[in-house]
């Protein structure tokens, strides 16, 4: 932990466990929440928290008998829940319409009864020293968890002054709100291209052609080994460098078969184009791929690459994939298999327009998708100021003063 607020009047180093209510301490809750009864008590399981909320409508309920025998995991309006098995540091603030729910075994209550300590808390919870922290007491191999016992010794700085809690609080809530709204409309803006995509190629009244129309298999091996970038296929960012997938490099030390990929061609990986796991290489020059993949190209006078690309998107061309998939080995597609599959195919005139108005609206998307990055990055330099003492804005100094007086 960064030790510059020791330096700092008003600053010191507190554990969890200093600060909750002594009459409420931190706790887990029930270990076997059983089925689900009608006019129950809810139950907050893992799942049901997400961006800093916690879900409210179809959560699971226990029966009033189970819930009597974990009353010390209660929830009311303003506790905080930490996700401690699982998915582990996930924080929600649980809404006053739950207030008498309660919590799975896999979620931590904890209650802070000063409403500006409480928000300053939370804030301190996402920082990436707090989730460090809990990261490095996580154990265990099938199910990863945190003990409470060290959920309790979570060390993190306080100012002692409320007011310069509350300040904190609300400066990195806005950051928050912030990002919200930015990615609601993202959201949105999904939405709309979804609609438009679906609108203008699979309801568009158009021709339909054989993708073995246009496309061709690559099968070249990288024989000479002057391909040394090697890549994989994922369903929800394209192409990667398996480092950045796996954490470690998982190609093999003789690439001299592995297949070359050239910027402009698509690849998949035959057992997982049924969720999506196909994409054009864009964002690299050429690199090679595991000999299990699919590699090919298309021929841009007879189709518009962007067109294609965008088909790939929708609802029709993952459902056709999927489709070619049932009842092969391993629900795999070969080429000849996708080759088979057929697609709109308007005149090429026809699919330039509509790619150009599709990227411009992808690009609205992506450049939300900056501004979010940007933000959130921008909250990460402000939590590690403020909530170590770094930065004392004027604001914080003069409602201090005032407490002091």
């Amino acid at each position: 932990m960064n030790r510059v607020a020791h330096k700092t009047p008003g600053w010191r180093e507190v554990q969890l466990a200093d600060i909750v209510d002594q009459d409420s301490p931190i706790c887990y809750g029930i270990v076997l929440p059983g089925d689900h009864v009608d006019d129950g008590v809810p139950v907050i399981k893992v799942k049901d928290i997400a961006q800093g909320g916690v879900r409210t409508a179809g959560l699971l309920q226990t029966s009033p008998i189970i819930d009597a025998k974990y009353k010390r995991s209660r929830l009311i309006g303003g506790d905080i829940l930490l996700s401690i098995r699982g998915t582990v540091g996930r924080l929600g603030v649980v809404p006053n319409e739950l207030t008498g729910a309660n919590i799975t075994q896999d979620t931590a209550r904890i209650r802070i009864s000063c409403s500006e300590t409480r928000a300053y808390v939370y804030q301190a919870l996402q920082s990436d020293d707090l989730q460090v922290q809990i990261r490095d007491h996580v154990v265990g191999q099938a199910v990863k968890g945190i003990n409470i016992r060290d959920v309790k010794r979570l060390k993190l700085l306080l100012p002692s002054g409320r007011h310069a809690q509350r300040y904190i609080a609300e400066l990195l809530k806005t950051q928050d709100t912030a990002i919200q709204k930015t990615e609601q409309l993202i959201a949105a803006k999904a939405r709309h291209y979804s609609h438009e995509l679906s609108r203008l190629i699979s309801r568009g009244q158009h021709p339909h052609g054989h993708i073995g129309a246009f496309a061709d298999e690559v099968s070249t091996r990288n024989r000479g080994g002057n391909e040394a970038r090697v890549l994989s296929v994922t369903n929800s960012r394209g192409f990667v460098l398996p480092e950045d997938q796996f954490e470690r490099r998982v190609a093999s030390a003789d690439l001299s078969n592995y297949k070359v990929v050239r910027r402009g061609q698509y690849a998949y990986n035959p057992s997982r184009i049924n969720v999506g796991s196909i994409a054009r290489l864009d964002g690299w020059g050429d690199g090679v791929l595991s000999p299990m993949y699919v590699v090919f190209r298309l021929d841009e006078d007879k189709v518009n690459s962007d067109y294609f690309l965008h088909w790939l998107n929708s609802h029709e061309a993952r459902q056709r994939i999927k489709n070619s998939a049932q009842g092969s080995v391993r629900e795999s597609v070969s080429f000849s298999e996708f080759a088979a599959i057929t697609i709109p195919l308007p005149d090429t005139n026809t699919q330039t327009a509509i790619a150009r108005y599709l990227n411009a609206l992808r690009e609205e998307v992506d450049l939300l998708g900056q501004s979010v990055a940007a933000l959130k990055t921008q909250k990460r330099g402000l939590m590690q100021k403020l909530l170590t003492g770094q930065w004392r804005l004027p604001a914080q100094d003069n409602a201090e003063e005032a407490t002091n007086a």
